[in-house]
């Protein structure tokens, strides 16, 4: 069986709210983080608007030492040392700096690109023979693991450290990375999550692509349209979000606060066969992943009272929700509630996973399901296969006791996970 695992520690530093409880009431209320982006526009871009987080107000000298500060580490870095710090304090755990490593603490923080902005100055100066002022933490910036390990110096973390990459599933697939090592025993607790740059180097790739949408530059908040018969695009977001997962066992040792329980998960591929391709996923692995998820965590489709979709506001939304019906046998008003948190967040890429779990997570801890923003106008293909009500626009009151939060990415690869609302007493 493994030990359980358990959620006592999160952290966000979203486009729509920065900090836990910000967050939680951004997503309640709908409050809206897309914004136009003048930059943008100045190069020219189709789509103008984007989710990125409002960092002004934020006292970085709590996060990075002087040094660190004095090198301007790119967006995706302090995004996520934000989230991932505040996910460690969440918990309850001590920043040591005088000890020997935590040996029993580590860190799985992912990524797409990392600090794209300071790599071009580089390429730049590289280019106009100006290798010497590349600067001493050139590399650290740019390297993929950059962020996990400027993470596991400042917490100290002496387990695993390391940064996985795998598009948009890449939060949700840490998740269940970080679940493994402690189910096995190799770690007591982990620190997961993962984090996107911000800026047009970024998105650019996507604008490219044409499949953002063009008609929303001066109407940012009702740009993003998970689920709705008029979605056009999704709208490119960034950020980091962070999860702190832990014993069972360690975490009543220390009398911690538990958010809820992973009971576990899978990830798969399709293979890119059977209609899936590098942008678009194969459903009957999708359908796989999401029954072997239920397989693994030991429940019946009938138990999971919602789900935090993938839904990134394109036409493939009508597909992911019948993925869903079928996988779960349930359509109408058998199904469970469903949403999507990128109507007010825009999708944050490799940092979707992380951030959405932190929002499903705290579905549970507050007893609601929040609404759908922009979805009035349901498309017909899912309201075909699940009822109205399913879908609720605004936040609802409840008491969801177990959250199913998949995520499907570019390269055909998917993850899907079970988060249950724990009831035993610390």
């Amino acid at each position: 069986m493994g030990k359980r695992v358990v959620i006592t520690g999160m952290g966000v530093c979203a486009p729509n709210a920065v900090g836990l409880e910000q967050f939680k009431s951004a997503l309640s209320s709908g409050r809206n983080g897309i914004h136009f982006q003048q930059e943008l526009q100045d190069l020219k871009f189709g789509c103008q608007i984007a989710g990125k987080p409002n960092i002004s107000t934020v006292d970085l000298n709590k996060y990075f030492n002087s040094v660190q500060i004095k090198s301007e580490p790119g967006s995706g870095l302090v995004y996520g040392v934000i989230a991932g710090t505040d996910a460690w304090k969440d918990a309850d755990l001590e920043i040591k700096n005088d000890s020997e490593p935590d040996w029993e603490s580590g860190i799985i923080f992912g990524t797409g690109l990392l600090g794209v902005d300071r790599f071009r100055e580089s390429v730049l100066h590289i280019d106009q023979g100006q290798v010497r002022r590349l600067g001493s933490t050139a590399v650290v910036q740019t390297m993929a693991s950059g962020i996990s390990a400027y993470l596991g110096g400042i917490l100290g973390c002496g387990n695993q450290v390391t940064t996985n990459s795998s598009a948009c599933t890449t939060g949700t697939e840490g998740i269940l990375m970080a679940w493994e090592r402690i189910r096995q025993g190799s770690a007591q607790r982990m620190l997961v999550g993962s984090t996107s740059d911000s800026g047009p180097y970024i998105w650019g790739g996507f604008d490219a692509l044409r499949i953002l949408p063009r008609a929303y530059n001066d109407n940012p908040d009702k740009a993003s349209r998970p689920m709705s018969a008029t979605a056009t695009g999704f709208v490119p977001g960034s950020g980091a979000g962070a999860l702190v997962l832990e014993s069972l066992e360690s975490a009543r040792n220390r009398r911690a606060r538990i958010y809820a329980e992973v009971l576990g998960g899978t990830v798969n591929s399709g293979g890119q066969r059977q209609g899936g391709s590098m942008t678009a996923p194969n459903p009957y692995a999708v359908q796989r992943c999401i029954q072997q998820s239920l397989e693994v965590a030991g429940i019946e489709a009938g138990e999971i009272d919602a789900i935090n979709g993938h839904l990134t506001a394109t036409s493939k939304d009508a597909e992911e929700i019948m993925n869903w019906s079928i996988a779960l046998g349930l359509r109408a008003k058998e199904f469970p509630y469903i949403n999507s948190f990128k109507s007010t967040i825009g999708h944050c890429l490799a940092a979707a996973g992380s951030i959405e779990s932190v929002g499903a997570v705290l579905q549970l801890r507050e007893g609601q399901v929040f609404g759908n923003v922009n979805c009035h106008d349901l498309d017909p293909a899912i309201e075909d296969i699940i009822h109205r009500s399913r879908v609720p626009e605004n936040t609802i009151p409840g008491s969801p006791e177990i959250i199913a939060k998949a995520s499907f990415g570019f390269g055909d690869v998917n993850a899907c996970i079970i988060f249950k609302k724990i009831s035993e007493e610390i």
